[in-house]
């Protein structure tokens, strides 16, 4: 998913296969975890560009739960990735918000139809008027579908300026709000169509604290309820300690500018938009966890979460409520993705998730590839 490559490009103009062997949780399964980790290996060996790739699925009718990782973690010394090595996940941590939001709707916190003017601070509200927004046009359900009009501050010449002068700078969300409403034209009305902004997700994480009266990653982290659920190893990175004994995060690298993640402070992606550090296995939890509708006390929620927001103009992109639906190999599928090279997803017909991460940015492609190979052998499974 796009995380303004084009602006890291101005910014940043600046092998054999490791085999990192393969987890089978559940036992009887010897036979596909080996084909998952010999297709794994196929396409690393003829893409070792991609410096490393992780995956870990999670098929419970299948009885699969499996983990699989090659290459590299760090490439300038050749470190072997491990399995379930933690990396950002990016704008994966939308799903993760939007499932926040609507868990306070079912604690009558607050209304995804309601306009963005009752949750607001008044601070926040005065910016978006100064912006030329109409803070009582735009409801929740628009931030969440990127359907509110609102501009994406990784698009802002201003961030791209700050970024170039001082990659380690920290960012606060306040800033890259006014950057995205102040220095940046609206992209339509509230509803006129579909536009993806990390903005939307700041706002609703500053509505989250605005409601819930916590950290809004405190908020995420009781809401979603992590600790029941088993995500031990997702955290938002440098806002919370994180695992007490934990890998050390994977380098992901973008191209040739030889730019990883360890050269730029968490903060420039941290207040919604993205922020979390996760692991393939924690992911594909996630997912299966909400699509088997153990997140919310409600089961009608998760369709409020893959609500179509029709729009004006016809969109591209199938886009519901932090999340995508789409399609692979015929079978519907809901997923999202991160820049730094990181997918995950739920296959409905067989009610398994799947989340792989490339490690390089510019083969992140390559997740399609991933998925298509490895789905297959799961609808093969007799």
């Amino acid at each position: 998913m796009k995380k303004s490559y084009i602006i890291i490009l101005i910014v940043f103009s600046v092998l054999s296969c490791s085999k990192k062997g393969t987890q089978s949780i559940v036992p009887g399964t010897d036979q596909i975890v080996n084909n998952f980790q010999q297709n794994l290996e196929s396409i690393y060996t003829s893409n070792p560009e991609s410096i490393g790739i992780m995956v870990h699925i999670e098929s419970p009718g299948k009885k699969i739960s499996w983990s699989g990782a090659v290459g590299y973690s760090y490439k300038q010394e050749k470190t072997k990735l491990r399995i379930n090595q933690p990396v950002l996940i990016a704008s994966n941590t939308k799903t993760f918000v939007a499932a926040t939001i609507l868990r306070l709707e079912e604690q009558a916190k607050l209304s995804l139809t309601a306009a963005i003017d009752k949750y607001l601070t008044e601070e926040t509200q005065s910016v978006l008027s100064r912006g030329g927004y109409d803070n009582t046009s735009i409801q929740l359900i628009h931030l969440l579908s990127h359907t509110s009009g609102i501009s994406d501050y990784v698009d802002s010449e201003e961030f791209a300026t700050k970024l170039s002068s001082n990659p380690k700078y920290k960012w606060t969300r306040k800033e890259q709000i006014e950057l995205a409403v102040l220095a940046m034209d609206k992209t339509g009305k509230a509803g006129e169509k579909y536009k993806y902004s990390d903005t939307n997700y700041l706002l609703l994480t500053e509505i989250i604290e605005e409601v819930s009266q916590m950290k809004y990653y405190e908020a995420i982290r009781k809401l979603l309820d992590f600790k029941n659920h088993g995500l031990n190893h997702t955290w938002f990175e440098s806002l919370e300690i994180g695992p007490t004994e934990r890998i050390p995060l994977a380098h992901q690298y973008v191209g040739e500018l030889k730019l990883d993640t360890y050269d730029l402070d968490e903060s420039f992606d941290l207040f919604g938009g993205g922020g979390l550090a996760s692991t393939t296995k924690d992911l594909a939890l996630f997912f299966q966890k909400l699509f088997n509708k153990k997140v919310f006390k409600n089961p009608q929620t998760l369709d409020k979460l893959l609500t179509k927001v029709v729009t004006e103009e016809t969109a591209n992109s199938d886009y519901r409520l932090g999340i995508w639906k789409s399609t692979i190999l015929g079978k519907t599928v809901y997923g999202h993705g991160g820049f730094w090279g990181s997918m995950v997803y739920y296959i409905p017909e067989i009610n398994s998730s799947m989340s792989i991460i490339i490690l390089e940015k510019d083969k992140s492609y390559l997740r399609k590839e991933v998925a298509e190979v490895l789905i297959a052998e799961l609808i093969n499974k007799s």
